[in-house]
Formats: C-alpha cells, structure tokens, sequence
C-alpha cells in the first residue's frame, strides 16, 4: 500500500495514495454526474448551457429552471447519498460487520414510522413528516442500542436486535397504513417509495446544516473507530473511551440516516453499498468513511439519473432503482459471506 506523509512542526498526517485518488474520482464523477442530471427532464438543456447558467450567466428560462427546481434536487440528491453513505459505513464499521447497514438494522423502518404516524393520524404537512421522520429515527435507533446492551454493544447482536427491531416496526407501518383512509394511504405509499421529486430549498438548508456539523465529527473520529476494529480491549489499552466513542459515532450514524431519510424517505440499500464498494475500490483497511460519503453521493445522483433517462423525467422514484440493485447486491453479499464462512 502506498502512502504520502505530510509533515510539519507540529502533525503528521498519512495519506493512502489510492484511497486520495479514488476520493477525487467518484467526487468528480458525482459532480458530472449532477451536471447531467441538471440538464435531464422534461425540458431537456445541454451541459454547455447548464454550466453557463450556473456560473451566472444563462437566460431568465433555464435561470428559473435550473435554480429554482433542479439544483435543490440534485443537492439534496448528494447530501442524502453522502449521509447514506457515511451512517451506513459508522455501522459497519461499530459492528465489524458487513451487514450492519441502516437497511438492515431497522432505522429506515422507524424513520417510516414516525412519517406514517404525522401522515395517518394527524394528517401533517410536508415539515411535520419530516420531523416525525427524524423522530421515528432517533427513537429506533435508541431502542435498538438499549436491547442490543449487554456490559457493551457486541457486532452481531445490534445486527440481530436491529433485525429483530425492523421486522416489529414493519409489522407497526403496515397496520398503519390499514387504518389510514384512501388519500393519506395513496400519500404515504409514495412517501415510503423513497424519490427526490419535488424537492426545493426548503429540504436543503437543514440537511446541509446537520452534515457541516456530523460530517466533521465523524471524520475526526476515525482514527477511534480504526482502533475500535482491533478489538474492544486493545482501543482501551490505546486510551479510546470505548463505550463513549461507540456510543456518540452511533448517535452520529442515526442522526444522518434519520435526516437523509426525512429529506428523501426511505431510499434502500445506498447506506449499504457505497462502504463495501468504497473498500473494493481503495482496497484500505479501516472504515474508509470519506471514500464511501462521496461513494453514496455519486451512486445516487446515478440512479436518479438512471431512473429518468431509462423510464421518463419524473416516473419511476429513485428509490426503486437503488432497491433493485441494492437487493441484488445483498443477495451476492450473503453468498459471499457464507461462502467465507462467516455466517
């Protein structure tokens, strides 16, 4: 493995060469990515016009096109994939396991949740299912981390109480969505599909504000989280409060699941195929947390791309398209894994 040393009078900072430039492609792929994305709709426009008219100097038209109804939707298309990506590889990497995704574990489930309550029982607005999702979020991933306790949080039991937890939630959503009348079901269904359609500035603010502030702490935590994968004693002997740091990197993961899925809804298995291709591609060992942030923003911008290019602007939800390969790749995955022996 190749590494770049960057020293001064004061740090040392070690770079894996590969990781670095596998970093920058998929940022630029994700950035090309959102240019043709922006171009991409009913009212098609060239990627010429899309970058002059970002820099300030298109026409009124795709002035009010491009600013007013596409640009919010691709930023939130990359800060949930980037909040996907990041929560799914914090639970990864807290239950050494490959599996231990928010898909998995049940959050996606309780953020669903908290909308179908705000949705069926008091009919809310827009912010109010979006703050019910956010609740529903926080609220599973306690639970799952209260039963998953046990003097600490081993791997393979938050994945099973997660699993456990998601299957319960699941069973709640459907007697809800039995008890909700024809519009707020037929309202809700759309919800739970998980799409970027029609979102403005409004869901952008606060999702970018939560990553300024989780995206930071969770990058300068990695180091941490390296030494947590050697094993609960050996972090302790090399001075990481173990519990404490599982505990607030988990609250961390939570909290940007949660948002992503208030923002977006429930878009499936992007929190887990962006860590484990992110580590395919940089082939480093350790949690890659930026490689697989910048992973799952640029496999979402991709796949909302996908979905219109191939099935028309507007009709076929992201959501669907990330569920479809996602549940394909966790069928190779669990394979994999029993092949490995390690389930």
């Amino acid at each position: 493995m190749k590494a770049l040393r960057v020293r001064d009078g004061w740090t040392s900072v070690r770079f894996d060469v590969r990781a670095l430039v596998v970093v920058l492609l998929l940022a630029l792929a994700a950035l090309a990515m959102s240019v043709l994305l922006i171009g991409t709709g009913d009212f098609p426009i060239p990627v010429s016009d899309v970058l002059r008219t970002l820099a300030g100097n298109g026409n009124a038209g795709q002035e009010f096109i491009i600013h007013e109804l596409r640009l919010p939707r691709v930023l939130v298309g990359l800060l949930v994939g980037a909040a996907l990506g990041l929560g799914g590889a914090l639970f990864q990497a807290i239950s050494r396991n490959p599996l231990g995704s928010p898909d998995v574990l049940g959050l996606g489930q309780g953020s669903t949740a908290g909308a179908l309550i705000m949705i069926v029982l008091f009919s809310g607005s827009a912010t109010q299912v979006a703050l019910g999702s956010l609740v529903g979020g926080l609220v599973t991933g306690l639970a799952i981390y209260l039963l998953a306790w046990r003097r600490g949080v081993h791997g393979y039991r938050l994945v099973l109480v997660g699993i456990g937890v998601a299957a319960v939630v699941t069973a709640v959503n459907g007697y809800l969505l039995t008890k909700a009348d024809l519009v707020d079901a037929a309202r809700a269904v759309v919800w739970m599909t998980g799409s970027l359609n029609g979102r403005d500035w409004t869901q952008v603010w606060p999702l970018l504000a939560l990553c300024a502030v989780l995206v930071p702490f969770a990058l300068l935590n990695a180091r941490p989280l390296r030494m947590l994968d050697m094993g609960d004693d050996v972090a302790g002997a090399l001075g990481v409060r173990v519990e404490r740091t599982r505990m607030l990197l988990m609250l961390t993961a939570v909290l940007l699941t949660a948002a992503a899925t208030a923002a977006a809804g429930p878009v499936g298995f992007v929190a887990l195929t962006a860590p484990q291709l992110a580590r395919r591609l940089t082939r480093a060992p350790g949690p890659n947390l930026l490689p697989a942030l910048v992973m799952g923003a640029a496999l979402l911008v991709t796949a909302d791309w996908a979905a219109q290019r191939l099935f028309g602007a507007d009709q076929l939800p992201v959501g669907v398209v990330t569920g479809v390969l996602g549940g394909g790749y966790l069928l190779w995955l669990l394979v994999t894994e029993r092949r490995a022996g390690r389930i």
